[in-house]
């Protein structure tokens, strides 16, 4: 997932949520799904911290 941007991440989490809604995939399938999102959340949480520290820093530099 490294290669992975926090836009294309999202947009898979979009996808998932939509087949998993739909309620027409078996729960194998389903399963899958929500492991591989629950991945997608993971990367884009910490994607969102890490930059929410960067942030930070640079607006601690800059006073």
């Amino acid at each position: 997932m490294n290669n992975l941007t926090y836009e294309a991440a999202i947009s898979r989490l979009e996808e998932i949520v939509n087949l998993l809604e739909k309620n027409e995939i078996s729960l194998d399938e389903s399963i899958k799904l929500f492991e591989e999102g629950i991945e997608l959340t993971a990367y884009c949480s910490n994607t969102l911290k890490n930059a929410q520290q960067k942030i930070t820093t640079l607006s601690k530099e800059q006073l």
